[in-house]
């Protein structure tokens, strides 16, 4: 399986604390070695960067981890490769253009035999994660339009959610730039750091920040993981079937399919 990060923050906010954790994982403390990539979104924007090396020995993970890019919602995947090649066209997260927004999609979890729903939207590479992209958009694109208010938008993402759970592993990360969509079929796992802060230690790297140095009182920030990144912190674990709706570091929405 592979494991995902993501973030959603109140102000613009670098993920590299958080970065460096999970990017140990990736072929140190970790066996998921098959690739890396984040997302970061910067107004309607979105600034990338994949590779195909381990995270733990990637260059280009390097830069990341000493770059204070700041966003306010950030996605970010470490591949253990299950299906498809290890190549730039299977590496997480995918993106895509829907109602003038980028799209992008992380997935941790398998769906053996999956083919998405004839539509605009086709998998470039040969990943079931790529194609379950692809079948939520062309799902939306069909069912609703640009100005489909985001409650309506979120219950097709659940429903669409709910039924590939049902089908197999689906730990989603989802996000239009404006809001974060979460849903967990197995593992997950958030925090969310406001005022008092104060310091973190990561369990796959000896790092330790202190927040209250790096915040203001007004900020929120809060991080969703598969496994929790920190040795001192009470993180907030998902019950299987769970989903939240995340903006500006807050939960807006959130439910639970009983039958997950």
């Amino acid at each position: 399986m592979c494991e995902l990060l993501a973030m959603s923050a109140n102000t613009p906010t670098d993920l590299c604390f958080s970065f460096t954790g999970l990017t140990r994982r990736g072929g140190d403390t970790g066996p998921h070695k098959d690739g890396w990539g984040v997302a970061f979104y910067e107004g309607k924007g979105v600034r990338a960067f994949h590779d195909v090396d381990a995270s733990a020995n990637s260059r280009i993970a390097e830069v990341v981890q000493t770059t204070p890019i700041k966003s306010e919602v950030a996605i970010c995947h470490i591949r253990q490769a299950n299906v498809g090649a290890i190549c730039l066209a299977n590496t997480h997260p995918f993106q895509r253009e829907l109602w003038g927004r980028y799209w992008v999609f992380a997935h941790n979890g398998q769906i053996s035999g999956f083919r998405p729903t004839p539509g605009f939207y086709e998998p470039v590479g040969s990943t079931d994660s790529e194609s379950l992209f692809c079948d939520i958009l062309n799902h939306l694109r069909r069912d609703c339009g640009r100005d489909t208010p985001t409650e309506t938008i979120v219950a097709h993402l659940v429903a669409l959610a709910q039924g590939y759970a049902r089908a197999g592993v689906f730990n989603l990360l989802l996000s239009n730039g404006d809001w974060l969509f979460t849903f967990c079929s197995t593992k997950m796992a958030s925090i969310t750091r406001r005022a008092p802060f104060g310091p973190a230690r990561l369990k796959d790297a000896d790092v330790i920040v202190d927040f209250e140095s790096e915040t203001t009182p007004d900020d929120v920030v809060s991080v969703i993981v598969t496994e929790p990144l920190t040795t001192d912190e009470v993180w907030d674990i998902y019950r299987p079937g769970e989903w939240r709706l995340w903006r500006k570091g807050e939960v807006v929405m959130s439910g639970k399919d009983e039958a997950g």
